[in-house]
This record gives C-alpha cells, sequence and structure tokens, in this order.
C-alpha cells in the first residue's frame, strides 16, 4: 500500500496545485453508493486493494489538511479551485453555497465533530469569497448576488 500511495502523490496529486483541490479530486474517486475508492491507473500498476487504501489514505490526509487550514487561506484555496474550474464566480459561488457539493469530500470514517468544523468552514470561507468578490466589483449590489434559499423539502409530483 506505501509504494501505491507513494506513486499515486508523485503521479497524481503533485500535479494538482491545491490541497482544496487534491481533496475534491480524491473524493470524486469513491463510489457513491459502496464507498470504496477506485483508480484505474493505479490499480494496474499495483492491485486494486492496495489503490484503494492509498486513495482512502490519501482522502484522509487531504481532508485532515483542509480541515485544520486557517479561514484566510481556505477561502484562497477555494477561490483558486473556482479559477480553476472555469465557472463563473457567480455561478460557482451560487452552487457552493446551494448544493453544498464539498460534503461528498468528507471521509467516511471521519469524527462527526470535525466533519461539521469542515462544513463550517467551508460555509464561512464561502462568504469570506463572496464578500472579497463583492468587494472587486463596480457595482456591488448587482455583481455576484446571494444564493436565494431553495425549498426545504423535495417538490410533491403531481399526476
Amino acid at each position: 500500500m506505501l509504494n501505491a500511495y507513494e506513486d499515486f502523490s508523485s503521479r497524481t496529486l503533485a500535479r494538482i496545485p491545491t490541497v482544496i483541490e487534491r481533496l475534491i479530486y480524491i473524493a470524486s474517486t469513491r463510489d457513491y453508493n459502496s464507498g470504496l475508492y477506485h483508480h484505474e491507473g493505479l490499480a494496474s500498476r499495483f492491485t486494486a486493494a492496495a489503490a484503494a487504501q492509498a486513495l482512502q489514505c490519501a482522502h484522509a490526509e487531504a481532508f485532515q489538511t483542509v480541515s485544520a487550514m486557517p479561514l484566510r487561506q481556505l477561502s484562497h484555496e477555494i477561490e483558486e479551485y473556482m479559477k480553476s474550474s472555469r465557472e463563473e464566480s457567480a455561478a460557482f459561488l451560487n452552487a457552493w453555497q446551494k448544493l453544498e457539493p464539498y460534503r461528498v469530500a468528507i471521509p467516511l470514517d471521519v469524527d462527526a465533530t470535525i466533519a461539521e468544523l469542515f462544513v463550517s468552514n467551508v460555509k464561512i470561507a464561502l462568504a469570506i469569497l463572496r464578500l472579497h468578490l463583492l468587494k472587486q466589483a463596480d457595482h456591488p449590489s448587482t455583481a455576484l448576488p446571494l444564493p436565494s434559499p431553495g425549498p426545504r423539502s423535495l417538490p410533491q409530483l403531481r399526476n
């Protein structure tokens, strides 16, 4: 597993510029239905089990790093990720504030309090980033509107 982890770190993670981007990438290798990690390239060089263990270890490590980041650094990392996504800033921030896609980046076996802290910190960092971008805009009242609160429950289907 150590060789698979070192290979993944040096070949893949080293090319991803920020820790938040690494975290999101690693989380994307986890199957949402089973919680198991998959990486074809790593599995072909090692074994599927070694690849899964390496990904799980890398996921825990990246999550721990992001969870311990000061809010200023986290906000900067999210801003860099937003820029690399090539999405419009308002669209990115609205999606992240409304859909909370960063929740899938939480490892399965993480302590519930740490998971809550992570979510809280990301929400605060997004708010800081939105305010920072508003200050840079020419017309702050229209540049990056706050996301409208969505319905709390699923809409009812009509027959």
